[in-house]
């Protein structure tokens, strides 16, 4: 499986606290084994961002992807709820 970072994505990661940049590095592993591995709590979502899905890193902080393919899948944003708006 391939994970395309986008610009904006890498831009908001930096932002994160070390705490949340462990952890998150921590959930892409799980995430690149089974994207939809319950403890990633993986949805789809809706509204304008319904051709999105996230996954969470911790109770507050999310990442939203875009599945091309089975092998090709593009990180668009990382942060609070505020990622959604």
């Amino acid at each position: 499986m391939k994970i395309v970072y986008s610009p904006k994505f890498a831009r908001e990661y930096r932002k994160l606290p070390q705490q949340i940049k462990t952890l998150a590095e921590q959930k892409e592993k799980l995430f690149r084994k089974n994207p939809f591995d319950p403890k990633l709590k993986t949805h789809k979502l809706s509204g304008r961002l319904r051709d999105f899905w996230s996954f969470s890193i911790d109770y507050q902080h999310r990442i939203v992807f875009e599945l091309a393919s089975s092998e090709l899948i593009y990180f668009h944003a990382v942060g609070t709820h505020e990622v959604y708006k």
